[in-house]
């Protein structure tokens, strides 16, 4: 499996990060010692990761420390979680520090092979982003950005309900962390009692027919601080939830959210390469938050009030307006209050 070589200064971030992922204070001496470095050397790698978004709190005479126990992501554990039969399938899996974005990081790479899948996990994005050019908002140590490159020899059929067969495979995966009650927003927003856990972006490159190849991208929402949550809400006007609010406060460990996610994601591409949408269809129906419900769609061109009616084979929405039915490949849809 190819493997990304990190540099020197890296690495140091790293193994400081995994000295002060407990939580509790580490001495500027400690530290120190434990890089082979001076203190000096620890300060300038502090405000290295500061720059980066990383909070790191210090005090006089007791040393620095993160303000709460991260689970930092790890190759070797995310690997081990996977099963063996399923690992030959990961032609590389990187582990980022910092980067401007994974599915960037991806798309810059050499195309992966066929039927394997190149996966990249970053603690920090510069530059993550969301559905219709909106940023994804993910402090150091609050969530999991993860994205997949994977090629098909031929667009499959329903090529562009691919969202939300992905989709589908994230909410599996949270299902055996023990998240309840998720559900999925056409295309692929992840709900939990309305607010979004979860979303996926998916950027492809190649013609039909012929070789396509897609970065997918998932972000998930871990244990998300209340200045983000204000954030996402002032800027987007979205109220979020997290895996510790799901899970009430049993904050998973997101090296077994990644294997699980990697699992699944494993599974369905290559049955979604031969068969297209049609084996998910079930699956999405019961994940279905809009089915038979009020929504608002808003296009480029127009706003559009109706009822959802579940989707096309292809993924295009099916919206009752007025007694007639149109379809809708594209678009920002939200539910409407019963009343």
């Amino acid at each position: 499996m190819k493997q990304t070589v990190r540099s020197q200064a890296e690495d140091r971030r790293q193994r400081l990060l995994a000295l002060l992922a407990d939580g509790e204070f580490q001495s500027g001496e400690h530290l120190a010692q434990c890089l082979t470095i001076s203190r000096g050397g620890v300060w300038k790698l502090v405000r290295a990761l500061r720059a980066l978004g990383v909070e790191i709190e210090s005090l006089p005479r007791q040393g620095y420390r993160l303000p709460q126990t991260v689970d930092l992501l790890n190759q070797a554990t995310v690997l081990a979680s996977i099963p063996e039969d399923l690992r030959p399938l990961i032609e590389r899996l990187d582990v980022l520090l910092n980067v401007d974005s994974t599915n960037l990081y991806l798309a810059q790479l050499d195309d992966v092979a066929v039927g394997r899948m190149q996966v990249c996990l970053a603690e920090v994005q510069q530059a993550g982003r969301g559905r219709r050019g909106r940023s994804w908002i993910a402090p150091f140590g609050s969530g999991l950005c993860i994205s997949f490159s994977w090629r098909f020899l031929e667009a499959p059929p329903a090529f562009s309900a691919l969202g939300l067969a992905v989709a589908t495979a994230v909410a599996g995966a949270l299902r055996r962390l023990g998240a309840t009650d998720v559900g999925v927003k056409w295309p692929n927003d992840l709900l939990w009692r309305r607010r979004k856990l979860a979303g996926v972006l998916i950027e492809m490159r190649g013609e039909s027919p012929g070789p396509a190849h897609v970065v997918i991208g998932i972000g998930i929402n871990v244990s998300m601080p209340a200045t983000a949550r204000a954030a996402i809400a002032t800027a987007q006007g979205i109220d979020v939830s997290d895996l510790a609010e799901v899970l009430e406060w049993r904050t998973p460990m997101r090296n077994r959210l990644a294997g699980l996610l990697i699992e699944e994601m494993a599974q369905m591409l290559p049955v979604f390469s031969s068969n297209g949408f049609a084996p998910f269809v079930d699956a999405w129906r019961a994940l279905d938050v809009l089915a038979d419900s009020k929504v608002k769609v808003t296009s480029a061109t127009e706003t559009v009030f109706g009822i959802a009616r579940g989707v096309e084979p292809d993924g295009t929405l099916r919206v009752e307006v007025d007694g007639c039915t149109r379809r809708f490949s594209s678009g920002d849809v939200s539910l409407r209050s019963n009343e």
